[in-house]
C-alpha cells in the first residue's frame, strides 16, 4: 500500500483517501444542515399552529356537556358532584386540575383522575377533527404568524422535499461509512489497525467514493445549499406573506393539512381500494427528480397507482388534478430511464398539456399535430420526449407496430372518446395500447353510471377483467362499483379529498386558434378594434376552439351533476354560448334587466335539481347577487378590470357554498388574451400589495384599478406589428370612446350587441 495511491480494487489510499473522506465529511455536514434547517422551519409552523388548534379545541369542548364524559367510561363515572360544582361542560373539566377537582365534596383522588382522563380523551379526539381555516379578510396576530411560518416552506418550493429525502438517505449512509473508514485517513493508523478492521476501512472508502460520486452526479451539494438558503429566507414583510397566500392558497392549505394531520380520510384518498392493493401502491416510491411541483397526498397515490397497476383508468372528479398525476407518473418513468411517452387528447386541450408538462416537469414536449405532424413524429421517434397528439391525428401517424418503439407510457385524456370500438379513433388508440406496457386513461365521467362504457374502456387495458364487470356492480352504488373494478379503476371525489384546500380552484384553459378563429382575429386586429379582438374567438361558432372547450367543461359538469355559471363581458358571446349548449340554460343576466328579474332567474337556476347553466355578463353578475348553488365558473375571456372578475367569482364562492368552486378561464394563446394577462399580472400584484389592503379599495374597488386608457391601444399596436397587419401611418384603435371615472382611469362601455 502506497501513501497516495489505490488498492487493487481501486479504492483510494493515503492522501487520496484523506481528501475523499474530507469531501465526504463536508457533504455529510451539508446534508445535516439542510435537515436541521428544515426541522426548524417545520417546528416554527407547529409553534404557530398550536395556539390556533388549542383555541378551536377549547371552542368545541365548551359546547360538549359534561355528561358526555360518562360515554368514555361506559357509564361508570359518577359526575353528579362535579356538575353541581359548576363544571357543566367538558371544556371546563379539561381546563381544571386535579387539586381543584378534589376540593369538591364527594370527589376523591380516583374520581378526579378518571374525570380528567375522560376529558383528555375527548379533547384528543376533538383535536383530530378540527381544521384551521385562514381568513384573509380578518387577519390577526396568531394567523399571521402561521402564514409567515408556512411561507418559508411554500416559497422554498418542491425542491425541499427532494432535498430532505436525499439528505436523510445520505446521512444514514455516510455516517456509518465514515466511521468505518476512519483508519484510512493515515498510514500509521492503518498499520496499527487489525487486518479485519483494515479490510472494512478499505471497503468503506470504496463505498464512500461511490456515494460522493452519486451525490455529485445528482448535484446534491448544490441542491442542499440552495434549499438551506431558501429555508432561512424570511418574507419581505408580513404583508408579502399574506399576498403570497392569496396567490397560491392551495399550496399553503396542502402543507397545513400535512403539518396538522387533518388531511382527507385515507380510505377516501385511496379510492376505497382493497387493503392489499393499497398497501402495494403505497410501497412504490415515486421518483420526483424530474418533477417541478409538490403533489398532494391523494395525487401522489394516484400517480403510484398508475405505475403499480400499469394499465388503468384514473377517473377522479373534475378539479382534482388528473393531468398533474399523469405527469408525475411520466416523470417517474423518465427518472428510471424511459425516454419516449405518448399523450393522446382532444385538440381543445393539447396546448394545456404542453403548458402543464413544461411548467410541472423537466420533460421535453413535442406537439405532433397539424401539417408538420409527420416530421414531428419522426423527431420524437429519434429524440424522445413526450409526444402530444390528438385523436384525429393519431390514425394518420405510423402505427405502433410499424414505428419500432414502445413508449414508456401511453396517456389517453378524455378516454370516453374511445368507448366505441368501431370508430377510427378507438382503433388507432387500441393499436398503441396493444404495444405499450403502461397505459393510463383519464376521464372525469363517473363510470358507475356507464357500466357498458366502462367495460369497453377496460377491454383496451385489461381484457381479462372486462367479462367480470356487470351492471349490478354499478347499481350497488359507487363504493361497491369501485371495489369490484379496483384493479383497473381509481376515482376520488372532491368532497372526500379536498378537505385540506380552500373552496376555490382556478384553472387557465389555454386554446389555440382554429383557422377560422385566426381569420376573425386577424380582421379585428387589422381594423384596430380592441373589443372585436377580445371576442374574435367566438365569432365563428362552428370552428371556435374556446366554444368547443366550453362545451366539454359543461358536459363534464353535467356528468357530475354540477351547476355552472358562464361569465362574459359581451352579450353577443353569451348568445353564442346559449346557442351551443343543450343543457338547461338560464339567462343571460345583463345590466338592463330589473333587479327583481335577475334574482328570479338566479332562484329558478338554483331550484333545478342537478345540473343547469346560468349565463351572465360579468359586470351584471358581480353586483348584489348570490349564485352559491353553482360550483363551476367559466369565464369566456380575461377582463380588463381584474376587480370585475374577482367580484363575479365572489358571487359563487361565498359563505353558504358547500362545494369546492372551480374557476375555468378560457384563454387563446398568442392573442389579445395573452397580452392582457402579461400586462395586468404585473399591475395586479401591486394592487394586491397595496390597494386591496385599504378600506377604500374594499368598499369601492374601481377607486384603485389596474386598467388605463393606453392599455387597449398598446395591445392593438403590439398585435398589429406581430401579425404584420398594421397599415402605414395607422396607430389608432376603433374602440368606442371610453368614459372616465373620477380618478381619470378609462372605463369600458358595455356593448349592446
Amino acid at each position: 500500500m502506497t501513501q497516495a495511491g489505490a488498492t487493487e480494487d481501486g479504492a483510494p489510499t493515503g492522501r487520496a483517501a484523506r481528501e475523499l473522506l474530507t469531501r465526504a465529511g463536508l457533504l455529510l455536514e451539508t446534508a445535516r444542515t439542510v435537515l436541521a434547517d428544515h426541522t426548524r422551519a417545520v417546528d416554527a409552523v407547529h409553534t404557530a399552529l398550536k395556539p390556533l388548534l388549542d383555541s378551536l379545541v377549547r371552542r368545541e369542548l365548551a359546547a360538549i356537556p359534561a355528561s358526555r364524559l360518562k360515554d368514555v367510561t361506559e357509564g361508570r363515572l359518577r359526575l353528579g358532584a362535579v356538575e353541581q360544582a359548576g363544571f357543566t361542560t367538558v371544556g371546563q373539566v379539561h381546563e381544571a386540575n386535579r387539586y381543584e377537582l378534589r376540593q369538591i365534596p364527594g370527589v376523591g383522588a380516583q374520581t378526579a383522575d378518571q374525570v380528567l382522563a375522560a376529558a383528555g380523551q375527548i379533547a384528543h379526539a376533538v383535536r383530530d377533527t378540527v381544521a384551521v381555516r385562514i381568513d384573509v379578510d380578518a387577519p390577526d396576530d396568531a394567523t399571521t404568524a402561521l402564514v409567515v411560518a408556512l411561507h418559508r416552506l411554500v416559497a422554498a418550493g418542491p425542491d425541499v422535499r427532494r432535498a430532505v429525502d436525499a439528505a436523510g438517505r445520505l446521512v444514514g449512509r455516510l455516517e456509518s461509512l465514515l466511521a468505518a473508514a476512519g483508519p484510512a485517513r493515515g498510514r500509521l493508523r492503518m498499520l496499527f489497525t487489525g487486518r479485519e478492521a483494515r479490510s472494512r476501512a478499505l471497503e468503506a472508502v470504496a463505498e464512500v467514493r461511490t456515494a460522493v460520486a452519486e451525490a455529485q452526479g445528482r448535484e446534491l451539494p448544490l441542491l442542499f445549499g440552495q434549499v438551506s438558503v431558501d429555508l432561512l429566507r424570511a418574507p419581505e414583510s408580513e404583508l408579502a406573506a399574506w399576498v403570497d397566500f392569496e396567490l397560491r392558497s392551495a399550496e399553503y392549505y396542502s402543507l397545513l393539512a400535512e403539518m396538522s394531520g387533518t388531511g382527507p380520510d385515507r380510505d377516501a384518498a385511496e379510492g376505497f381500494l382493497p387493503s392489499g392493493m393499497a398497501d402495494r401502491v403505497r410501497g412504490l416510491r415515486l421518483d420526483d427528480a424530474h418533477l417541478r411541483v409538490s403533489l398532494r397526498g391523494y395525487q401522489s397515490f394516484g400517480a403510484r397507482f398508475a405505475l403499480a397497476q400499469k394499465r388503468v383508468i384514473l377517473g377522479d372528479e373534475m378539479g382534482l388534478g388528473k393531468t398533474v398525476q399523469a405527469i408525475a407518473a411520466l416523470a417517474h418513468l423518465s427518472a428510471r430511464g424511459e425516454t419516449h411517452f405518448l399523450v393522446v387528447c382532444p385538440a381543445s386541450v393539447l396546448i394545456n398539456w404542453a403548458r402543464e408538462i413544461r411548467a410541472r416537469s423537466t420533460l421535453r414536449t413535442l406537439p405532433v399535430h397539424g401539417p408538420e405532424r409527420q416530421s414531428a413524429f419522426g423527431e420524437w421517434r429519434s429524440g424522445g420526449g413526450v409526444a402530444l397528439t390528438t385523436f384525429d391525428a393519431l390514425h394518420t401517424l405510423p402505427a405502433a407496430a410499424d414505428c419500432g418503439l414502445r413508449p414508456g407510457m401511453l396517456v389517453v385524456d378524455e378516454a370516453h372518446y374511445v368507448k366505441n370500438p368501431a370508430t377510427r379513433r378507438s382503433q388507432a388508440v387500441s393499436g398503441w395500447t396493444q404495444h405499450t406496457e403502461r397505459v393510463l386513461f383519464l376521464t372525469g365521467t363517473p363510470m358507475e353510471n356507464r357500466v357498458e362504457e366502462f367495460r369497453s374502456l377496460v377491454r383496451h387495458l385489461q381484457p381479462e377483467l372486462a367479462p367480470s364487470i356487470h351492471t349490478t356492480h354499478g347499481a350497488a352504488g359507487s363504493l361497491a362499483f369501485r371495489r369490484a373494478v379496483a384493479p383497473a379503476y381509481l376515482r376520488r371525489n372532491q368532497v372526500d379529498v379536498l378537505t385540506e384546500l380552500p373552496a376555490l380552484v382556478q384553472v387557465d384553459e389555454w386554446e389555440e386558434f382554429s383557422p377560422g378563429d385566426l381569420d376573425a382575429y386577424r380582421e379585428a386586429v387589422g381594423a384596430g378594434h380592441f373589443m372585436r379582438m377580445r371576442r374574435a374567438a367566438y365569432a365563428r361558432p362552428g370552428t371556435s376552439t374556446k366554444l368547443n372547450r366550453l362545451r366539454e367543461l359543461v358536459a363534464e359538469a353535467a356528468d357530475n351533476g354540477l351547476k355552472v355559471v358562464v361569465f362574459s363581458y359581451f352579450r353577443e358571446v353569451l348568445h353564442t354560448v346559449r346557442q351551443a349548449l343543450e343543457s338547461p340554460v338560464f339567462g343571460p343576466l345583463s345590466g338592463n334587466l330589473p333587479a327583481a328579474r335577475r334574482q328570479r332567474l338566479i332562484d329558478d337556476f338554483g331550484a333545478v335539481d342537478g345540473h343547469a347553466v346560468l349565463l351572465s355578463q360579468v359586470q351584471a353578475g358581480g353586483v348584489g347577487l348570490n349564485m352559491q348553488s353553482a360550483s363551476v365558473v367559466i369565464i369566456c375571456e380575461p377582463q380588463i378590470k381584474p376587480t370585475m372578475e374577482h367580484q363575479a367569482v365572489a358571487r359563487v364562492h361565498r359563505m353558504g357554498q358547500i362545494r369546492t368552486v372551480q374557476v375555468h378561464r378560457l384563454l387563446a394563446a398568442d392573442s389579445v388574451d395573452e397580452r392582457m394577462l402579461d400586462i395586468l399580472a404585473r399591475k395586479e400584484r401591486l394592487f394586491d400589495l397595496y390597494a386591496r389592503r385599504s378600506d377604500v379599495a374594499e368598499t369601492t374597488p374601481d377607486a384603485v384599478d389596474v386598467s388605463d386608457g393606453a392599455l387597449a391601444r398598446r395591445i392593438v399596436e403590439e398585435e398589429q406589428l406581430r401579425l404584420a397587419t398594421r397599415t402605414a401611418g395607422t396607430a389608432a384603435t376603433t374602440m368606442p370612446a371610453a368614459p372616465t371615472g373620477t380618478d381619470g382611469t378609462a372605463r369600458e362601455t358595455v356593448p349592446e350587441s
